[in-house]
C-alpha cells in the first residue's frame, strides 16, 4: 500500500493545529503518578550532569519522530509536558522548538505552553526559557502547605512555589509571559475532618487567588494503580476525604474563584477573561493534534494512537516506522498495539488512545465525554449527525439519561446539552458513566462480541 493511497483514504477531518511533545524525565516520581515518566535523582539537568546523556539521547529519537511525521498547518499551540520539562535547557527547547518550525511552521502568536515544577528552575532559567520561545508556563504548585507537598512526594516546598511565582508575575508584568497557569490538588491525604479540610482548603485557594494566576487548574485527586498511594490506600493507611467532603471542597473551588472573576471553563480548568487554555480546548472541543515522545498520544484526524511507554520500546517503535516509511499517524491503528475504551480516553486526554472512529475522525461517544467536560457543553444533533446517527439515538440516550436531568445535573437547552454548573460538573463522573453505561449498552446489541467496559474517569492534563 503506498503512502498516497494511506493519505487518500483518511477520515476528512481538517489536519491537526496543535501539537503535544513528552518530555519523560523528572527527578522523582510523585506519590500519585502514573504518568510516562523517567526519574533521574534530585541532581539531574538537561544541560550537563547526572542524566543529560539520557536527556539528550532521548531529543535525538523526539527530533526524529518530529522528522517522520506527515506535514501539515502552522501549529496555533504547542504544549511541553512531562515529566519535568522544565529540566531541559533552553537551547534544547529552541531546537524543539525549531523543529516543529521546520515541520510545520508556527502560526502568528501561536500559544507555546511548558510545564515547570517550581524545583527546577531559578530566575535566569526561566528568562533563558522564555527567550527560546515559551510563551505560557504551566506551573505544578500543587499546594502552598509544606506538610502536603512532602505527603504527595513532591520535591518543592512553599518558599520555593512562592519564588517562582513571583518571577512569572515579573515575566508578565514585563511582557516577556503572555499567561501562566497554577496546577492545585484538592483532595489530599489529611488526617482532618470535614470542617478543617474546607478550612484547610479555603486557606489554599485564597493564597492562590491573592497571587493572582491568570489561569488555575484544579484537580480531584485520583488514586491511580501501581502508585504509592495505591498501596498506602489498600493498606487503609490513606486518609481521603469522603464523598461529601469532596463534593464541598469542589463548591468552595467553585464559589471562591467565580467571586474572584475567574470562569470556569472546563470541569478542572479556571481562567481569568482572556487566559482559557487554547492548548486544553483543543482536547475539550475534539479536534486533532500531533503528538510525540514515548507514552504521548497523536490524534490527527480524531483517531487517537498511543506511543510505547517506556525508552525501549519507544526507540524500537521509532526505528519500524522509519524503516517501513510510513509516519506512524498515517499508518493506521494504535502504534503501541493497545485497545483503549472510551473511558480510558476520556480519564487520560493526551495521554490514552482509542479504536473506533466516526468519519468526521472521533467516536461519538468520545465526542460527548470531551465535550461534556466544557462549560457550554455539546451540539447533540451536530455530534450524532457527524457519526451517522439518527435522532432516535439522541432520544434513546435522553431516556437513559432522565433521572439525571430530573436532579438538574444535565440541562438540555435547545440544541445543546451541558452538565449544570456547580452541580453537573461536581457530579461529572457519575453522569459520564451513566453515558458510558447507555454506549455499552447500545454497542452490545449492535457487536456482541466486542464490548467495552467503563472505567471510573478522572480529569487530565495540565493547564
Amino acid at each position: 500500500m503506498t503512502l498516497a493511497h494511506v493519505v487518500s483514504t483518511l477520515p476528512t477531518a481538517p489536519p491537526p493545529r496543535s501539537a503535544y511533545l513528552h518530555i519523560p524525565f523528572c527527578h522523582r516520581r510523585c506519590f500519585y503518578c502514573d504518568f510516562a515518566v523517567v526519574p533521574l535523582g534530585d541532581r539531574a539537568d538537561g544541560e550537563a550532569g547526572p542524566g543529560s546523556a539520557s536527556i539528550a539521547h532521548y531529543l535525538e529519537l523526539l527530533h526524529r519522530e518530529i522528522r517522520l511525521s506527515p506535514a501539515g498547518p502552522p501549529l496555533s499551540t504547542v504544549y511541553i509536558g512531562g515529566g519535568t520539562p522544565s529540566m531541559l535547557s533552553a537551547p534544547q527547547l529552541a531546537s524543539l522548538l525549531a523543529a516543529l518550525e521546520r515541520r510545520y511552521g508556527l502560526a502568528p502568536g501561536a500559544e507555546i505552553t511548558l510545564e515547570m515544577d517550581p524545583a527546577s528552575f531559578d530566575h535566569r532559567r526561566l528568562r533563558a526559557s522564555l527567550a527560546a520561545g515559551i510563551n505560557r508556563v504551566s506551573l505544578g504548585g500543587q499546594s502552598f502547605d509544606d506538610t502536603v507537598l512532602a505527603s504527595l512526594g513532591r520535591r518543592h516546598r512553599r518558599v520555593g512555589l512562592l519564588e517562582s511565582i513571583a518571577w512569572l508575575r515579573q515575566a508578565q508584568r514585563s511582557g516577556e509571559l503572555s499567561s501562566w497557569s497554577l496546577d492545585l490538588i484538592q483532595g489530599v491525604p489529611r488526617p482532618a475532618g470535614a470542617a478543617e479540610r474546607c478550612r484547610h482548603w479555603r486557606s489554599e485557594l485564597e493564597q492562590a487567588i491573592a497571587l493572582e494566576p491568570p489561569h488555575l487548574s484544579v484537580y480531584d485527586l485520583s488514586i491511580e494503580p501501581g502508585t504509592v498511594f495505591e498501596r498506602l490506600r489498600d493498606r487503609d493507611a490513606l486518609p481521603l476525604p469522603d464523598p461529601d467532603t469532596a463534593a464541598d471542597l469542589m463548591d468552595l473551588s467553585h464559589g471562591l474563584l467565580r467571586a474572584a472573576g475567574y470562569g470556569r471553563y472546563e470541569i478542572s480548568n479556571y481562567a481569568l477573561p482572556g487566559h482559557a487554555s487554547r492548548h486544553n480546548r483543543v482536547y475539550w472541543s475534539g479536534a486533532g493534534w500531533w503528538g510525540f515522545g514515548l507514552g504521548a498520544t497523536a490524534a490527527p484526524w480524531g483517531h487517537r494512537q498511543a506511543r510505547p511507554r517506556t525508552r525501549e520500546a519507544y526507540a524500537i517503535w521509532l526505528e519500524r516506522q522509519g524503516a517501513a516509511g510510513t509516519p506512524a499517524e498515517l499508518a493506521g491503528g494504535s502504534p503501541a498495539g493497545e485497545a483503549f475504551s472510551a473511558s480510558d480516553r476520556y480519564q487520560h486526554g493526551p495521554a490514552a488512545a482509542s479504536e473506533a472512529q466516526d468519519p468526521g475522525g472521533m467516536p461519538f461517544d468520545e465526542r460527548l465525554l470531551v465535550g461534556l467536560r466544557r462549560r457550554e457543553g455539546v451540539a447533540i444533533a451536530e455530534v450524532a449527525a457527524s457519526a451517522g446517527l439518527d435522532g432516535r439515538t439522541i432520544d434513546d440516550l435522553r431516556r437513559h439519561l432522565a433521572a439525571v436531568e430530573r436532579a438538574g445535573l444535565l440541562r438540555v437547552e435547545g440544541p445543546r446539552w451541558r452538565l449544570s454548573d456547580p452541580e453537573g460538573l461536581a457530579l461529572s463522573n457519575a453522569v459520564l458513566r451513566e453515558l458510558l453505561a447507555w454506549w455499552e449498552q447500545r454497542d452490545s446489541r449492535s457487536s456482541p462480541a466486542a464490548p467495552r467496559s467503563p472505567d471510573p474517569v478522572r480529569p487530565a492534563g495540565a493547564g
